[in-house]
């Protein structure tokens, strides 16, 4: 069981950029699959992009080409870079980890990309 944190969140205009951080409390290199999700309101949480330990990436295609996954196991942390942004990708964005079947998720931060 690992607590996530996420961090990088704001308001931002579209076509602009944003990194967001998903600080772990415990290591990550042996962390099966990270990855991050998002909720719209009135939507269902999606997946964003998720990478595996084996560094196999995984991409919504609404967002494959402008944002980018990344996980560094040296600062137990995942990152999610997002370019290019528009105001369909206003949501509370939600970093996820899973090991075998557990499963833990962060508490959320949000982004508003206005137009």
């Amino acid at each position: 069981q690992v607590q996530l944190v996420e961090s990088g969140g704001g308001l931002v205009q579209a076509g602009g950029s944003l990194r967001l951080s998903c600080a772990s409390s415990g290591r990550i290199f042996s962390i099966d699959v990270v990855g991050w999700y998002r909720q719209a309101p009135g939507k269902q949480r999606e997946l964003v992009a998720t990478k595996s330990a084996g560094g196999a990436t995984t991409y919504a295609d609404s967002v494959k080409g402008r944002f980018t996954i990344s996980r560094d196991n040296v600062k137990n942390t995942v990152y999610l870079q997002m370019n290019s942004l528009k105001p369909e990708d206003t949501a509370v964005y939600y970093c996820y980890a899973r090991k075998a079947l557990a499963v833990n998720w962060g508490q959320g931060t949000q982004v508003t990309v206005s137009s």
